[in-house]
């Protein structure tokens, strides 16, 4: 009995640990200026999940937000380029948000 009690156990984290790794995916994103003063970003999940209908945001760089709004079905976002220092972020939700400050974002 207290065999079969242990096997269960040691199912049960061998289970935990094969699907918890599965199942977590990290947030992906990158910006890039397009060179007509607009600014795309590329988003995605390292698990291969699109990130369409994602949040974006771009914020002044002392708080405030600029702009709103949603990684399109290709899960892409572009906004026009601010006059002043911003970071984008992208928010995926807890545990799913990216910050990437203007000075990083180039051609």
């Amino acid at each position: 009995m207290m065999r079969a009690a242990m096997i269960g156990i040691g199912l049960i984290f061998l289970g935990l640990f094969l699907c918890g790794p599965a199942a977590a995916h990290t947030p992906l994103c990158s910006c890039y200026e397009n060179g007509d003063g607009t600014v795309t970003c590329e988003g995605g999940f390292s698990d291969g999940s699109s990130a369409s209908g994602v949040r974006m945001r771009v914020e002044k760089s002392g708080g405030g937000v600029l702009i709103e709004g949603k990684m399109s079905e290709d899960s892409e976002y572009t906004f026009d380029k601010p006059d002043t220092a911003y970071r984008v972020v992208f928010d995926g939700g807890e545990g799913h948000v990216i910050e990437i400050d203007g000075k990083e974002i180039v051609e």
